[in-house]
């Protein structure tokens, strides 16, 4: 039983980090981009619920809600077009991460596990990075592999 295990985790590991790459880019930053644009009327102008959400719902202690309001409405939109398109991704993804728990602890407490499935993808672009098929990796932003976390621990086994 053991060496099928082994066998098919073998088969599994053939999986191109690539692959994994672009899932994990894409797919949180659908979720993160679809808010932002629920967010805004037309092209780029904020709603007048935005602003009322941002005062009640949304309000942090930390920060005006109108400058919350523009703040999150603009990385809802930035954020997730760079790491969609691969570029500044390691950093788009951590600028989502600290959304992310700024929304669980201040606005959804409750929605642990949700935030905790975005928070798993974001740690995994920014300890793998974007992989091959990124801007990041065409301009030579990100050297992949060969500097990352991931190519760390595989070279650990």
């Amino acid at each position: 039983m053991r060496a099928q295990i082994r066998t098919l985790n073998a088969l599994l590991d053939r999986i191109p980090w690539n692959v994994a790459a672009l899932a994990l880019r894409v797919f949180p930053a659908i979720v993160f981009l679809q808010s932002g644009r629920t967010k805004v009327e037309g092209l780029f102008s904020i709603k007048e619920s935005t602003w009322f959400l941002f005062e009640h719902e949304y309000a942090l202690p930390i920060l005006p809600s109108n400058l919350a309001a523009v703040l999150a409405t603009t990385a809802e939109h930035l954020l997730p077009a760079l790491m969609i398109i691969g570029l500044g991704t390691r950093f788009a993804a951590l600028g989502l991460l600290g959304m992310t728990a700024v929304i669980q602890i201040f606005v959804y407490p409750d929605a642990w596990i949700t935030h905790g499935l975005w928070a798993a993808a974001l740690f995994a672009l920014i300890a793998g990075g974007p992989g091959a098929w990124s801007l990041d990796r065409l301009l030579g932003l990100d050297v992949g592999a060969e500097g990352s976390g991931a190519a760390a621990n595989r070279a650990a086994r």
